[in-house]
């Protein structure tokens, strides 16, 4: 199984956000984020096919930018995983992970640092982020027949600017 992750795009200033008393589950992409979001997810149909399942945080930025790649890359709307919420161990994704044991690849979208967090972990076995996603950027991980704790493999890493050039 391989494991995409995608960090969410450009959203609106959190400490703005947060000085307006607002909450930050609700922060949305800004439109330029969004702009930006969906010529990345044009590089990354052009990188990799559909996935057979795609989660998301359940955080607005998060799930704003799964519409985006579930659109690009012509699949149904992501499922919202606790799992995926900034904080949660990256212990909590491999039921979800499993359920789709017999999937070719599966996407998950997400926050730093859990990213990094749960990419290091399946990497190398420790939850200590030894590598962080940009805004709108992506990873692939080869994750073998069984997903687990220091089970993978990096194939590759990009940067939105990456994918949004790859999607022209």
């Amino acid at each position: 199984m391989k494991l995409m992750l995608v960090r969410h795009a450009p959203a609106g200033d959190r400490l703005a956000w947060a000085a307006a008393g607002k909450d930050d589950f609700v922060r949305p992409l800004v439109p330029e984020g969004r702009r930006r979001m969906r010529e990345a997810a044009r590089g990354l149909a052009r990188l990799v096919g559909a996935p057979d399942a795609l989660a998301t945080s359940p955080l607005v930025r998060a799930v704003q930018t799964a519409d985006v790649v579930a659109r690009a890359l012509d699949v149904p709307a992501a499922e919202e995983l606790d799992a995926l919420r900034p904080g949660s161990p990256p212990r909590a994704l491999l039921p979800w992970l499993r359920a789709h044991r017999g999937a070719e690849l599966v996407a998950a979208v997400g926050h730093e640092p859990h990213l990094g967090a749960l990419a290091s972990w399946l990497l190398a076995g420790r939850a200590r982020p030894f590598l962080a996603l940009k805004k709108g950027g992506a990873c692939l991980l080869d994750l073998g027949a069984s997903p687990g704790e220091g089970a993978g493999m990096l194939l590759w890493m990009v940067a939105s600017g990456q994918l949004r050039r790859l999607g022209r």
